[in-house]
């Protein structure tokens, strides 16, 4: 039985194509504008075609002429404009009134419809959904109107889904008008509640976790490294804070971002991987060194012998930009057994407001 072929856009270095591929599906092209991603994507994906360049200079016309009939469409935007971050950045845009996030998003539709996916699924950071971006929100709705498909969207917790990481996703999935609705996977796991509990850094560091001498080579923090000896397992700057009690307060309340001196506790789920390595950014090890890439690897939920070719800092931009695998698996099931595996059946979604966070 000939597997469903994806296109894959934004690619980075695979996460979100990799946990279709085990699902079932297969990724015939990716793209990305990062040579170092496009060869870890080659790497990784021998039998796709890998295109090296910026998503305006793809003809997806011609893919579809090469690979026929194209089951789906994945990936997301960079996500820069969406950010909360971009609030502090004065000379640029937010959202698509910023010149790439126009750009990459636009052009993300037009791939839909030169393609004439059954689905597409379009992933971004979570304040995608707040309201200084409801124009971008506005103009999807308003691609897919013109383009002949439905969209159901929501805000996913990684954790939610046996990642070890509390990574916060807007997820929108797109299928033609006469396709039974989409619903979103069940939740299976839990910090406190229903199902399993969340799966802890403690849970799937412990066994490469060993006391070598490369340890002393990494310690983190530069020159707060004493300052990072002191701030407990899942705790950040803010513990040298007047407002949580310190006897000699160091920094002010919310005066840096949350994850300067942030660090990993063994018994909860890992921040959010960021695609930026610092020396002063977490998350870091609770021994107070900077993670191995093995250990974000496994974080981001990455198969041990998946490859991620550069230098320590290209992997870790790689491994940091990545949809998780696991998560990405989750929707790729439920895509399969919606659309490829079943009679179709109609089924309610739900969606979700758009927030007020102007900040």
């Amino acid at each position: 039985m000939n597997k469903p072929k994806i296109v894959s856009v934004f690619s980075g270095v695979g996460g979100i194509d990799s946990g279709f591929h085990d699902a079932g599906f297969e990724t015939v092209f990716a793209t990305d504008i990062w040579n170092v991603s496009c060869n870890s994507l080659k790497e990784n994906f021998p039998n796709a075609e890998v295109v090296c360049d910026t998503i305006e200079n793809i003809d997806f016309k011609k893919i579809k002429a090469n690979y026929k009939e194209i089951a789906g469409l994945v990936g997301g935007p960079p996500c820069p404009p969406f950010s909360k971050s971009r609030f502090y950045r004065k000379e640029k845009g937010r959202g698509i009134d910023d010149e790439d996030g126009f750009m990459t998003v636009s052009n993300y539709f037009r791939a839909v419809e030169e393609l004439n996916p059954k689905f597409f699924l379009f992933e971004n950071v979570h304040g995608f959904v707040f309201k200084p971006h409801k124009s971008a929100l506005e103009f999807i709705e308003s691609e897919c109107k013109r383009l002949g498909y439905k969209i159901f969207f929501d805000v996913m917790n990684a954790a939610d889904y046996g990642v070890p990481q509390t990574r916060q996703r807007f997820i929108c999935i797109g299928v033609k008008k006469d396709m039974t609705d989409f619903s979103f996977p069940e939740k299976t796991h839990s910090e406190k509640g229903k199902g399993q509990k969340w799966v802890t850094c403690g849970d799937i560091l412990s066994d490469i976790d060993f006391d070598l001498e490369e340890d002393k080579l990494m310690q983190a923090g530069s020159k707060h490294k004493d300052l990072l000896k002191q701030v407990p397992p899942g705790e950040n700057y803010l513990f040298f804070t007047e407002e949580r009690n310190h006897p000699e307060p160091v920094f002010k309340w919310r005066s840096r971002y949350w994850s300067f001196l942030l660090k990993l506790s063994p018994d909860r789920p890992s921040w959010t991987i960021q695609a930026s390595h610092s020396n002063n950014m977490g998350p870091f090890h609770w021994k107070n060194r900077f993670l191995r890439i093995s250990e974000i690897k496994r974080i981001q939920t990455f198969k041990d012998d998946y490859t991620i070719l550069g230098s320590f800092k290209d992997q870790w931009r790689q491994v940091g930009n990545a949809v998780p695998p696991l998560l990405a698996n989750v929707l790729a099931k439920q895509i399969k057994s919606l659309y490829f595996d079943t009679n179709l059946t109609s089924k309610k979604t739900k969606k979700i407001k758009v927030q007020d966070d102007s900040l």
